[in-house]
């Protein structure tokens, strides 16, 4: 005697893998008008409801619906830290035993959120800890702006998401989709409702998505430069070795001239005796002086068997000072969170690498070709 069939269990989804544009989409599948994305989007985001029964503008059909074939589910934090200087860092729990990190930083006129975009980082800089983890998925919409959800709700009325910065974990745009949608709900009037000024994705140079995004997405764009020449920065950053330097600034005038009034954001670690000579800062002005830039210091935060060390005051002053004058707004970032490894570079959240870390990085960009 046969045994009788095992269902098929149904696939639901969660809504906050959708923008109001997917979520028109998915609302004209079931018959329903497009403005029911719009209204959605408030129940969520603006006034926090995530049961469908409480929408009380949805029809008991469509309310039905929801309950049964939809979710509104966010990822869990597993580990709050707060650090000397107000700075918290969570540790999230992404599944299948992968953990990342978010951080907020708290400053008298702002609160800046840092997200991560995947579960470690496949371009492995070499002055990273995030980059020593291995890679091992990107994450969905849901995930990245689930972060900034949970953040707030654990944030409560004492502090306010001002600011989002696409720095975590991982390189935003080798999870182009899932990023650019989570960056439209941030910057949607009916969800977070953001400047777009005030969100900021950060690419270590994955040359066509930065094209791609300047047709996709308007927001502020911050680059991880770090050395100025070649050489230097193919130890550094190896994605350089698929993109050099000449096609990364080409791809970075051509983004100043889709928002003109706005600067790119150059990011510059502080590398001891490796790239903070007075020849490296005239390299920089060099390089820096056909795009309208400005420029962020970055001394190294360090972490357990690296190589490198922070340049020292002196150094870093000296660099500023000649940055500065010849017209570079050049600004030191004072480190944030380094009691709690919440610093720029030390993020590593628990990630279960499935990266082939031996196969050359161009078969890795291949991967993610946009």
């Amino acid at each position: 005697m046969n045994s009788a069939p095992v269902p098929v269990k149904q696939k639901t989804f969660n809504l906050l893998d959708f923008d109001r544009e997917g979520l028109a989409t998915f609302f004209v599948g079931l018959g329903e008008k497009p403005f029911r994305a719009t209204q959605l989007l408030k129940w969520i985001y603006q006034e926090g409801v995530v049961d469908f029964n409480l929408m009380s503008n949805f029809s008991k059909p469509l309310r039905s619906y929801l309950q049964g074939n939809c979710h509104i589910t966010t990822p869990e934090i597993v580990l709050e830290k707060l650090a000397r200087d107000g700075t918290r860092k969570w540790v999230v729990q992404t599944g299948c035993g992968n953990q990342i990190e978010t951080v907020f930083i708290p400053e008298e006129s702002r609160g800046t959120l840092c997200v991560s975009s995947q579960v470690g980082c496949a371009l492995a800089c070499t002055f990273c800890s995030t980059g020593q983890q291995g890679f091992n998925r990107n994450l969905t919409t849901a995930e990245i702006i689930g972060q900034v959800m949970v953040a707030q709700q654990r944030l409560g009325d004492e502090k306010k998401i001002t600011n989002v910065v696409m720095m975590g974990m991982g390189e935003p745009l080798l999870n182009f989709d899932n990023v650019v949608a989570a960056m439209n709900l941030m910057m949607d009037d009916f969800a977070y409702g953001l400047s777009k000024r005030r969100v900021t994705i950060s690419t270590s140079g994955v040359v066509p998505a930065m094209y791609r995004l300047t047709q996709a997405c308007d927001v502020s764009l911050a680059v991880s430069l770090h050395a100025v020449t070649d050489g230097l920065r193919d130890e550094l950053v190896p994605i350089n070795k698929k993109y050099p330097l000449k096609e990364l600034m080409a791809a970075c005038r051509v983004n100043a001239k889709i928002a003109p009034r706005r600067t790119i954001t150059f990011e510059y670690v502080m590398l001891n005796g490796i790239n903070d000579s007075i020849e490296d800062a005239r390299g920089l002005i060099k390089l820096l002086k056909s795009v309208p830039s400005k420029l962020n210091l970055i001394p190294f935060n360090p972490f357990p068997n690296t190589i490198y060390t922070c340049s020292s005051n002196n150094t870093i002053n000296r660099f500023k000072t000649l940055l500065n004058e010849a017209g570079i707004v050049t600004t030191v970032r004072k480190p944030r969170g380094e009691d709690i490894d919440a610093a720029c570079g030390q993020l590593v959240g628990q990630v279960a690498d499935k990266s082939r870390r031996h196969l050359k990085l161009k078969t890795v960009s291949a991967e993610y070709a946009v």
